[in-house]
């Protein structure tokens, strides 16, 4: 079936927003900016975390690999789209189709597991921080960290294997900046209940739970705080966790949004969705990945401090 695969479809065609001309220009600037502040702020966040003695603790190795996987995350797909604006070439090849989708999974999985971990680390943190050290040792938060890559890995391995096997017997046209898995899903001519299956088992435990462990976590954090005395107390347990809370509220609220979006039945609504949608889709593909260093660096005095430390150093060298 993968030989079949290989000569009916050999490449796809991604629409994009080639339907209105008019915003290409506007998303082309949008998008290179954002992926360049994407580039800039999770790359330094991972120099700091590596190269700081003061941040090698169990919060900034989770972070590290927050913005490790945002960098890979939107270069699987950023840089293809936006060459698409500047050339007549709106295709991708159908290896590179699933590479995009494998990517897009893997990233999406790792970074639901790895947000769960981020809050467990903030519960034990605030409510058991006598035993935080022993808790959260290095033998404990790298497991959890490698866990949630093997879990995305091994997720993703499944999910596109059961895609790309699929027969595509001509329509290869996908109405989407990417290689989304629906919107692929949709060209195959074969029965793909066994994917939607899969996928919906894999959002069961891969979505879901981490849900749940980060509302349990959250609601044991707030319980600990409301009970601490003094009102400055209170505010400094909270800063501890709120860069971890506003991220989590923008990724899952984005995704909450995307998907569960009523649909439009006339043709006009449903033209009007589909650019909605890619649109909603952008915003989770790039203005998420940009925002995690920015909330994380502008209401942490420690990556502040780290990067004024570098910029000094790097300066004291240069004079000499």
């Amino acid at each position: 079936m993968g030989k079949t695969n290989q000569c009916s479809v050999t490449e796809f065609v991604l629409l994009g927003l080639s339907g209105y001309p008019e915003l290409e220009a506007i998303y082309f600037v949008l998008v290179l900016c954002m992926y360049l502040v994407i580039l800039l702020g999770n790359g330094v966040i991972i120099i700091v975390s590596v190269f700081d003695s003061h941040l090698h603790t169990p919060m900034y190795f989770f972070l590290s690999n927050l913005s490790f996987l945002d960098i890979c995350y939107t270069s699987s797909s950023i840089p293809l789209f936006l060459s698409s604006f500047i050339t007549s070439k709106k295709t991708i090849s159908f290896s590179g189709c699933g590479v995009q989708i494998f990517l897009s999974f893997a990233m999406g999985v790792t970074e639901c597991v790895l947000l769960s971990m981020m809050a467990f680390d903030r519960y034990v943190a605030i409510c058991n921080s006598l035993r935080y050290p022993i808790i959260m040792s290095k033998a404990s938060y790298v497991p959890m960290v490698g866990g949630s890559w093997i879990a995305g890995g091994v997720n993703s391995v499944l999910q596109t294997s059961l895609a790309m096997w699929l027969p595509f017997c001509g329509n290869n046209v996908i109405n989407h900046f990417t290689c989304e898995i629906l919107a692929v899903l949709k060209l195959a001519c074969a029965d793909i209940s066994m994917n939607v299956i899969s996928i919906i088992v894999a959002n069961m435990i891969f979505l879901v739970v981490p849900v749940l462990l980060i509302f349990i976590s959250y609601v044991f954090i707030l319980s600990t705080i409301l009970r601490i005395p003094s009102a400055e107390g209170r505010r400094k347990a909270f800063c501890t966790c709120s860069a971890h809370l506003t991220v989590v509220i923008i990724f899952y609220g984005t995704i909450l949004f995307m998907y569960a979006e009523p649909k439009a039945k006339d043709s006009s609504g449903a033209d009007k969705e589909q650019v909605t949608d890619k649109i909603i889709s952008l915003f989770y593909g790039v203005v998420t990945p940009m925002l995690n260093p920015l909330i994380y660096s502008l209401r942490n005095k420690d990556v502040k401090a780290a990067v004024k430390n570098m910029l000094c150093q790097k300066r004291s060298s240069e004079g000499m």
